[in-house]
């Protein structure tokens, strides 16, 4: 069995008449011996690692013989002195470096070389041309706390979706809890073997401490399926959040305000909240929002009065965005925020209250036109939507394409996916319909340009965190901004 991937030759029975040639067991030995000594040097070569490794090792075998084995037991107890300080003084960079690596090496030949040629045999990945099998190859593997990456090189006429439909295939065989796709930039000839070997995201994920100054081109909010930091863009982009009720809907806006809250406070940040449920979720952060309208009217007042309201405060966000523009032409094609000219983030946390179930036709009317002016040309010039919704057919939101990126939550329809991320997104392992509805808050983020979707797990923001962001980082008291306009109730 080959099981490091390659060729091998079909040896049915063929008979011949072959002159028989007698050779000395002593020539057969070393016959073998070199093709395999020929391929180990070969195999070495190829992997700088494994050079230096052996330079060591010959290096340490010189000293011993020269000098004795106490350089080589000092040099040793140094290195193993070195690695255990380092493990305990920073552990967040020990288990990259190291952990991982060894990891990556061990799994590679102890797991996916071992059985990579039966597992291609079985799940119809390999190929036999007139009696010879072609193996697709391992290229690498690298491995972190809870993901398999393993490199490689398909074979021609071979595909991305070819091996994703043998994603649960290959994660039983390989002893993974999942195995999705992911595509190589610039490699068309190479994919991603995602195995996640421990689910991370069963647990709920902390809130981070919030960065001062934001992030703002990667704001740190969830936690990815390898046990990493998971960062989203807001500077420059808009964000669709789509997700059944109870889903984590609220965890994803509540996370993203965390990550914002130090610009807030500063002042190189507005959010602009809308809540049309009454200001059940988002009332608690009033204090933190320059402007916060939650449907609420007066004893005795239109009932349809909040909804005019909705559509001033998007008309008033199109105000800055056109006063922005003119000041921008001609000089910058992205905006930088500013005390005096902060990035405006427009959250509304039910997006079809504003679009589809609403009474006031004039108002719905306006709000439309003010939101596709917005997702068409604000995030340019620092003005950005983030919207939540459950329902992501165009009915419900005609405007869903005009966000780049967009957060999955759980949804209750398989259709959901694709609407949501796009054709063939379920296909390559965004199952966002199999999401347990014990876990709220994990979902799968598309970005636009990008064909796989992230499996994460947002923070947990809990109602005492959110009291401690409000006495925290409450904006602090300043003249009011250009463009802003008072808070409206």
């Amino acid at each position: 069995m080959n099981r490091m991937g390659g060729d091998r030759r079909d040896t049915g029975p063929v008979r011949l008449n072959i002159a028989r040639v007698r050779l000395p067991l002593t020539a057969v030995v070393a016959a073998w011996v070199g093709r395999r000594l020929a391929a180990g040097v070969w195999w070495v070569l190829r992997r700088p690692g494994a050079v230096t490794v052996v330079g060591l090792v010959l290096v340490a075998l010189w000293v011993t013989v020269a000098h004795g084995p106490l350089p080589v037991l000092a040099v040793v107890a140094v290195a193993g002195s070195t690695l255990l300080i380092w493990s305990h003084v920073h552990p967040g960079s020990f288990a990259p470096v190291v952990v991982w690596r060894a990891r990556g090496l061990w799994r590679a030949g102890s797991v996916y070389r071992w059985a990579w040629q039966p597992a291609m045999v079985a799940t119809g990945l390999a190929m036999r041309v007139d009696g010879t099998e072609y193996l697709p190859r391992i290229v690498s593997v690298s491995s972190t706390q809870s993901v398999d990456r393993v490199r490689v090189r398909m074979l021609p006429g071979q595909t991305q979706p070819d091996w994703a439909t043998n994603g649960q295939r290959l994660a039983q065989t390989f002893g993974a809890v999942d195995c999705r796709t992911r595509s190589v930039p610039g490699k068309v000839h190479e994919l991603v073997l995602w195995f996640l070997t421990a689910d991370p995201l069963t647990r709920p994920v902390a809130p981070f401490e919030p960065a001062d100054p934001p992030a703002l081109k990667g704001l740190p909010v969830a936690k990815g399926e390898d046990g990493q930091i998971h960062r989203v863009r807001l500077l420059g982009a808009h964000l669709l959040v789509v997700g059944a009720t109870g889903a984590g809907k609220g965890s994803v806006l509540w996370s993203l305000i965390n990550a914002l809250s130090a610009g807030i406070r500063d002042r190189l940040v507005q959010v602009w909240a809308i809540d049309p449920k009454g200001g059940m979720e988002l009332a608690a952060g009033a204090d933190m929002f320059a402007r916060f309208v939650y449907g609420g009217t007066p004893d005795g007042g239109d009932d349809t009065a909040y909804e005019v309201q909705f559509a001033q405060v998007l008309e008033d966000a199109v105000t800055v965005m056109r006063r922005r523009q003119a000041a921008l032409r001609g000089r910058a094609r992205l905006h930088t925020p500013t005390t005096d000219e902060p990035l405006i983030v427009v959250i509304i946390d039910e997006l079809a209250s504003l679009t589809a179930y609403i009474n006031d036709r004039d108002a719905k009317r306006r709000i439309t036109a003010a939101l596709s002016l917005l997702l068409s040309q604000g995030r340019a010039v620092g003005v950005s939507v983030v919207g939540a919704v459950q329902d992501p057919r165009k009915d419900i939101i005609s405007m869903r394409d005009l966000f780049p990126t967009r957060i999955l939550l759980r949804v209750t329809e398989p259709e959901h996916v694709a609407l949501t991320l796009g054709q063939g997104a379920r296909d390559r392992g965004a199952t966002a319909d199999l999401i347990d509805d014990a876990t709220p808050g994990v979902a799968y983020i598309g970005q636009d340009g990008v064909p796989e979707a992230a499996r994460v797990r947002f923070t947990h923001v809990t109602d005492d965190d959110i009291t401690t962001l409000v006495q925290r980082y409450a904006p602090r008291a300043a003249a009011l901004l250009p463009g802003a306009i008072a808070a409206v109730s």
